[in-house]
């Protein structure tokens, strides 16, 4: 790795560019779509104040998603069009969700009275439809996009574990953003969703080596398994961090449930490392290294000046955000 080209560099620039971009989208995108997930579960008042939690928020956070997508379509067009021949009905599924829930956030509030369940429900199903797909999307990357019985019974098992996921990670923000029994019902919310997630997480990674052999070698050879054993290791530790905190609910009132939302997201960030290694160095596995999917050094340098100046600003954009937005989450209002 050392004695490579700036040629040779460049692919993996963009490529770490690219899943970064993809990382912030699923975490930041993940936990409002896991508080729409939650909306049907909760009374008239405290759904006004979910969605206020992540108003300032949600539609900024897609933009990590058209920067991932953008990197791809740019810098690897091969990847780009064979990832999206495979997966062009799921794609559009989780458009089709997205821009639902984008339409029902508005008109929830500024239609009349009587139109309101409507439009809390078509929140509800956006955001479903937007989480399974992306699942569905995410089994059937690793598993080369097998249509056979087991890529699709892979595919459909994180169809259902992703927005589970999304769901401890909605109901960990609510935690952190919201108080009295708005908050105690998210740790209730937590409490029921952090074992079936656990146990379809650990599922899926136990299966994950079996639909591609490469991944098998990568993670039980030697020496390798024991380089990585602080990987489940620390997902582990998070795990049981995050129940511990769920089982104390003083902890919560004492201002320690942000741990929650911060263990889910590090078991995000930890099964994201794991993925990465396990594809590396192809971006379609099993067919297409990074290398040959990208496009000429003459144009990845010009497309890197943009990112140099694009990135930063997108980064600062979310960090002062954020900032400006902080603190408890009051029901949402038009004047």
């Amino acid at each position: 790795m050392l004695g490579m080209t700036w040629a040779e560099w460049l692919p993996l620039i963009f490529l770490a560019v690219m899943g970064f971009a993809l990382l912030v989208y699923v975490v930041l995108d993940g936990y409002d779509l896991g508080v729409g997930l939650l909306l049907p579960f909760a009374d008239d008042t405290a759904k006004d104040t979910m969605i206020a939690s992540i108003g300032p928020f949600w539609d900024a956070n897609e933009t990590w998603l058209v920067l991932g997508v953008g990197v791809l379509l740019v810098a690897f067009p091969m990847a780009h069009g064979l990832v999206l021949q495979a997966l062009y009905l799921p794609v559009a599924v989780m458009l089709i969700g997205l821009i639902l829930r984008g339409v029902a956030f508005d008109f929830r509030v500024k239609a009349p009275l009587q139109y309101k369940p409507f439009w809390n429900r078509a929140f509800f199903g956006g955001s479903l439809l937007a989480g399974a797909a992306q699942g569905w999307m995410l089994g059937s990357y690793i598993t080369g996009f097998d249509t056979g019985p087991l890529g699709i019974a892979f595919s459909l098992g994180i169809a259902i574990t992703l927005p589970a996921a999304y769901v401890l990670l909605g109901a960990g923000w609510l935690i952190m953003k919201t108080e009295g029994g708005l908050q105690m019902q998210a740790v209730a919310w937590a409490q029921r969703v952090l074992w079936p997630m656990g146990v379809a997480l650990v599922a899926i990674s136990a299966a994950t080596p079996l639909v591609h052999p490469t991944v098998a070698d990568k993670w039980f050879g030697l020496p390798q398994v024991f380089a990585l054993l602080p990987v489940p290791l620390a997902c582990a530790v998070a795990f049981f961090a995050v129940r511990w905190v769920l089982t104390h609910p003083d902890l919560v009132r004492g201002g320690h449930g942000w741990i929650v939302f911060a263990g889910t997201v590090l078991i995000f960030v930890l099964a994201f490392f794991g993925l990465a290694y396990s594809i590396f160095p192809d971006i379609v596995i099993g067919r297409m290294s990074v290398w040959d999917a990208a496009i000429s050094t003459g144009s990845l340098n010009v497309v890197f000046a943009g990112v140099v100046i694009t990135l930063p600003v997108i980064v600062g954009y979310t960090v002062f955000m954020y900032r400006v937005f902080w603190g408890k989450a009051r029901a949402l209002t038009y004047g």
